[in-house]
């Protein structure tokens, strides 16, 4: 003979009463907050366990005082329904309470738009959303008792939610920043090294055509040059402006003006693989652009011969990534 089989759920098993009718609603809606799921017509089931047991208590006490009658049970399924079907019950409730958690986020999602659109109204009210939709989520979390599938979708989307929210937030204090910065290096001279090569072609580039169109560029020794007044360094020993941490000082430069036109996103791609030599991006455009630079390099010995060129190719290609979609 086979042993029975431990009990695994907890089953409520009530008849209410036609009147007074909110009566069945009220119930209803107490076993949906439970996480409770229904295997027949007033019969619902919860996984064992003491707190469910008392959440059973508590609904067949409430039905029991509206007139109707309720009873728990300990339920092992032997014929018919298996435990197998009802764990998937369980699982298709979840996911149905998760999907919705994630379809409103992805409407958020697509609402914001990009961390650069974002506006101050726009972003305070998706952070109330943001800190609803965790409430919610965690609502469901709490009455997934057998670890639905769902939850992973949504954990990623409140994740891209959230990270979303705190660019926008960085970017705007980056560009209150970026006019302070501006306007402190605005009309100077830039000074740099001799010998330009990639990151300070680039650099330079980028500082004349985004940050000052009327910039002037000074080439110096790398060492025991004292800048005078009016000058602002970059890519040298203790510049204003040169390389922090694995960054290179066009990605520098980049983050701290505020730049955010993203064709200038594989621009510095470009410029951190051929500088830094770590193959950090992976890019494709890095082997010809290196060569053609190092050319620049090779065929002129003046620096403001080789800013010019550099200049020209730079441009050509930022044209080249504005104009192309999705790099």
């Amino acid at each position: 003979m086979r042993q029975a089989a431990e009990p695994r759920w907890w089953m409520l098993i009530h008849q209410i009463p036609p009147k007074p009718s909110y009566l069945r609603v009220k119930v209803w809606r107490r076993l949906q907050r439970l996480g409770a799921v229904a295997v027949k017509n007033s019969v619902y089931v919860l996984p064992r366990s003491e707190q469910a047991q008392e959440d059973f208590q508590w609904v067949a006490r409430e039905i029991a005082e509206g007139g109707g009658e309720a009873s728990i049970c300990e339920a092992s399924f032997v014929e018919g329904l298996s435990d197998k079907q009802v764990v998937a019950m369980f699982h298709a409730a979840r996911n149905a309470d998760y999907a919705r958690v994630a379809e409103a986020v992805r409407r958020l999602l697509k609402e914001i738009g990009s961390a650069s659109r974002i506006s101050g109204e726009k972003r305070a009210r998706a952070d109330v959303e943001l800190a609803r939709f965790k409430r919610r989520a965690a609502e469901v979390l709490s009455i997934d008792f057998l670890g639905a599938s769902g939850r992973a979708a949504v954990d990623k989307l409140l994740g891209d939610l959230e990270a979303r929210l705190r660019a926008a937030k960085r970017q705007k204090r980056s560009r209150a920043a970026s006019g302070t910065t501006r306007e402190r290096t605005r009309g100077r001279t830039w000074v740099t090294r001799k010998g330009l090569h990639v990151d300070r072609m680039a650099s330079a580039w980028l500082i004349k055509r985004f940050i000052d169109p009327e910039a002037r560029f000074k080439f110096v020794p790398s060492k025991g040059y004292g800048p005078l007044s009016g000058e602002v360094r970059f890519d040298m020993f203790e510049a204003e402006f040169t390389h922090e941490g694995d960054r290179c000082t066009f990605e520098v430069v980049i983050e701290k003006f505020g730049l955010d036109d993203p064709a200038l996103r594989p621009v510095a791609q470009i410029v951190h693989d051929i500088d830094l030599k770590d193959s950090k991006f992976g890019r494709p455009e890095v082997p010809g652009i290196g060569r053609l630079v190092a050319g620049i390099a090779m065929a002129h010995r003046e620096d403001e011969e080789r800013l010019a060129r550099g200049a020209a190719v730079f441009e050509d290609l930022y044209e080249y990534f504005r104009k192309k979609k999705g790099d």
